[in-house]
């Protein structure tokens, strides 16, 4: 029996940027990238901004619509739905935003953020909801008290745990988390992922869960994918990409992980310039204009992926 929840075949997503009086360029935000995730799975997204994660996100619960691929939920073809089957389908694939202030209605109680899901889904009558809004904050640590306010008289933490109970209260089995903790402080960000540990564990979530910072995807994904200029580049279980990295982009990541102890010595590993455009994406590999192991194929060919086995997949000259 299949067990995948999500499937990305192959997918593409290009938007058309102004360079100029009647000239038009297309950035290629999303170029070609196939992903599953399996049900009850957590795949961590990992890459620099820019590289195309939130793109890839939004594409994934049809919020975007690609140039070309097709994305499958529950083995559905998303783009291929009428309107209402994608509404009923939307009940189980929600999104948990980056920014948990901008994310939210300044003129919306709490208690209408929360429910409106509900409304929407027609999943509770009038008389329920403050009881099931009370009981959606009560599992992501708020009390019923903070349902007649509203956004603005809570902290950052506080708001993400509003943003994460409105995407709980429809019963989602899927769940998108765009960088949910990269607008917090660090002392908080470990609050916010440990209480979505703790509810992918007792709801049996599947989720894709973004985020720029390799570090806080190591202890709360089963998968993680690095993605470079709209491609992943490797994909591997979690701990061996944090033990055997393959791929050169990815070991840079790893080595700017700061560690706590002076008298640890690391490799560091510099990156030379910034991401290239994704209007004017690099031939061969479209990291040989940042790589410290680059050689004569890189700049010409594009690498193909090569399977290193237990799962781990890596697109490098190197490895091939």
């Amino acid at each position: 029996m299949d067990n995948t929840i999500l499937a990305i075949d192959n997918i593409f997503k290009a938007f058309p940027v102004n360079a100029g009086p009647g000239k038009t360029v297309h950035a290629r935000a999303v170029d070609g990238v196939s992903l599953t995730v399996a049900k009850g799975e957590v795949v961590g997204l990992v890459g620099e901004s820019g590289c195309g994660k939130s793109t890839l996100g939004r594409l994934a619960l049809g919020l975007l619509l690609p140039t070309a691929g097709k994305v499958y939920f529950q083995g559905k073809d998303i783009g291929a739905l009428a309107k209402e089957d994608l509404r009923a389908l939307r009940r189980e694939m929600q999104i948990i935003f980056q920014d948990p202030f901008a994310s939210l209605n300044p003129r919306m109680r709490v208690r209408d953020i929360v429910t409106e899901p509900l409304v929407i889904h027609k999943l509770a009558g009038s008389r329920e909801l403050d009881e099931r809004a009370a009981a959606i904050l009560a599992r992501v640590g708020l009390s019923a008290d903070t349902l007649m306010r509203y956004p603005h008289e809570f902290s950052g933490g506080q708001r993400q745990r509003i943003g994460i109970a409105r995407a709980l209260a429809s019963g989602p089995s899927f769940i998108v988390a765009d960088e949910p903790v990269s607008a917090l402080d660090v002392s908080v960000q470990a609050q916010i992922i440990n209480l979505l540990g703790d509810l992918q564990k007792d709801l049996g979530l599947s989720l894709l869960f973004i985020a720029h910072d390799l570090n806080v995807v190591r202890h709360f994904s089963d998968r993680v994918a690095v993605m470079y200029l709209g491609k992943i580049v490797e994909i591997a279980p979690a701990e061996e990409i944090y033990t055997k990295p393959s791929h050169p982009y990815t070991e840079a990541l790893l080595a700017d992980i700061p560690v706590p102890d002076p008298t640890v010595k690391r490799k560091h590993i510099l990156l030379k310039g910034d991401i290239p455009s994704p209007t004017q994406v690099p031939p061969g590999c479209r990291f040989h204009t940042r790589c410290i192991y680059r050689f004569e194929p890189c700049d010409k060919v594009v690498p193909k992926t090569t399977d290193l086995g237990n799962g781990h997949f890596v697109d490098c000259h190197l490895r091939g």
